[in-house]
């Protein structure tokens, strides 16, 4: 805490309000804090108050919330197909060709540093990220690999860090093996702690070969990320023609089917959502935020500070951290270029819900970076204001609408008709009302048509031990959604928010990886 009372940028660093020493400024990020979680449970309590108090009000609002989300649907649709479009167009692109048509001393200048961190994931995960880095068409003696382990697990992952060592280092221009310290002060245990000791070390490295940072693209992977074979020449092209690589972040489209054939239904539904979510994301570059992998300027890295370690959601804060650092002048560039990853899976059906339910959990905490931005916000005068609204309002309204949506959809129509009474219910809109909302989410629900089309024609080669009727499940699962929708999503993103609401801060949840043999 010794940096935040000396540095004029100290709330860059913050990770919740007992960080801070000041005492308004303290009540003043633990109200940010409570906000996510106020507005999600405020917004579900005045919903069921007016269905008994204005039981009018709440049918008319039911069918306006209704008609909403059927054209929020549609948009969301043509938004997928569009990125799903431009993604496949992307592939095909011979990105190497572009390159050679760039100036020559500008390509040879660039260097790519991956950093891959690592805690108990195994082998077959880890050596499957290596392999599809070796396999893509980018030079390897341009490529600085990092594999950045975790002490607290060094039994486990010392006989791993020596067999990638053994099999891959000779590989790639360097290749380093990282050791995060535990239990270290002022830290949470994780992806971006680790990953942020892992790019100090490789800095060491970088500093004695004499490359200069802005020549360095990073990439911050999940341990099971498995790039396609001309990612790196894609980021390198757009990295090289941007106005600003080294104000820009850019996101690849995440796709959960690295074991998507060994996961249980319900998982591959939420790896296609998760999936599909992302690519319409793509579409919505203005508030695009970095999410898991993503790639950026080395050089703007080490600006900022290296990623926050005691932030939870690292893959998103790095966005705010670098928005705030460089007054707003800072943006996400949509890749449309694809990166494989995880389903997932655990040893049995009832852990792998359980896993569900913990990542969506975690990855809803994201909501910790409201206080963090708004924070930052109030201290940054020189952000300008319409920037602050609209990402501001954007992104409380995305978490609220996370923990709430699937939640009042369900319940809408019927709340009114249980909580509104005698009179209420010999109303001519009381008798329409369920009738009305079921009609117009049945036309909503027509989009699932596109996600049903769309999964399957990303889904991976099938396996021979499945047989053709796993697509006719696959298929018709789709239709568990709905309720899927609330247990795995609503619920868990409104834990998280209540935690965050109360003061009781997450830890970094590990997924647990795992492969059938």
């Amino acid at each position: 805490m010794e940096y935040m009372e000396q540095s004029d940028n100290y709330y860059l660093s913050v990770g919740r309000a007992s960080d801070l020493k000041d005492k308004k400024e303290r009540f003043l990020f633990r109200l940010f804090e409570i906000l996510p979680g106020f507005l999600s449970w405020l917004f579900l309590f005045l919903i069921a108050f007016f269905s008994w108090f204005r039981p009018v009000w709440v049918a008319i609002f039911a069918i306006i919330f209704s008609v909403f989300w059927f054209f929020r649907t549609i948009y969301f649709s043509f938004c997928l197909w569009i990125g799903y479009k431009k993604m496949r167009a992307q592939e095909k692109i011979n990105w190497m060709g572009k390159l050679r048509s760039l100036p020559t001393e500008k390509l040879e200048s660039i260097y790519h540093l991956v950093v891959i961190p690592m805690y108990k994931e195994p082998i077959e995960v880890v050596k499957d990220s290596f392999k599809r880095l070796v396999e893509t068409d980018y030079p390897k003696d341009k490529m600085i690999v990092v594999l950045a382990c975790e002490e607290r697990a060094r039994e486990e992952a010392s006989i791993i860090a020596e067999k990638i060592e053994q099999d891959f280092g000779d590989k790639f221009f360097k290749f380093l093996i990282t050791w995060h310290p535990a239990g270290l002060q002022g830290e949470i245990a994780g992806k971006g702690s680790n990953e942020a000791r892992a790019c100090k070390k490789a800095m060491e490295l970088v500093d004695s070969l004499g490359i200069p940072y802005g020549n360095i693209i990073f990439s911050s992977f999940d341990v099971d990320t498995c790039v396609f074979s001309r990612y790196f020449s894609c980021l390198t092209y757009y990295y090289l023609t941007s106005l600003k690589p080294n104000r820009t972040s850019f996101q690849p489209v995440p796709l959960y089917v690295n074991n998507i054939w060994q996961a249980p239904v319900i998982s591959r539904i939420f790896s296609f959502s998760s999936t599909f979510w992302h690519t319409m994301n793509q579409e919505r570059s203005e508030q695009l935020i970095t999410f898991s992998s993503h790639s950026m300027s080395f050089e703007a890295l080490v600006e900022v500070g290296f990623k926050q370690v005691n932030a939870v959601s690292d893959d998103s804060r790095i966005f705010w951290k670098c928005f705030s650092v460089f007054n707003g002048d800072y943006t996400v560039f949509p890749l449309y270029y694809p990166v494989s990853m995880d389903a997932n899976t655990a040893g049995s059906f009832f852990r792998t819900m359980l896993n569900i339910y913990k990542q969506q959990r975690r990855w809803a905490y994201g909501a910790e970076n409201i206080p963090y931005f708004l924070f930052c916000f109030f201290k940054n005068k020189k952000i300008p204001p319409k920037q602050k609204i609209f990402l501001g309002f954007e992104a409380i309204e995305g978490y609220v609408s996370w923990s709430t949506s699937s939640i009042v959809i369900f319940i809408l129509g019927w709340l009114p008709l249980f909580f509104g009474g005698a009179e209420f219910s010999h109303t001519l809109i009381s008798y329409n009302l369920p009738k009305i909302i079921s009609r117009i989410m049945t036309f909503s629900m027509l989009g699932l048509v596109a996600s049903v089309y769309l999964s399957l024609i990303l889904l991976p080669p099938k396996p021979p031990q499945y047989g053709k009727f796993r697509y006719l499940v696959f298929a018709f699962s789709w239709l568990l959604l709905p309720l899927m929708m609330i247990f795995f999503t609503a619920f868990p993103a409104l834990e998280a928010q209540t935690r965050l609401m109360f003061g009781k801060y997450m830890g970094f949840w590990v997924t647990e990886k795992s492969r059938k043999k």
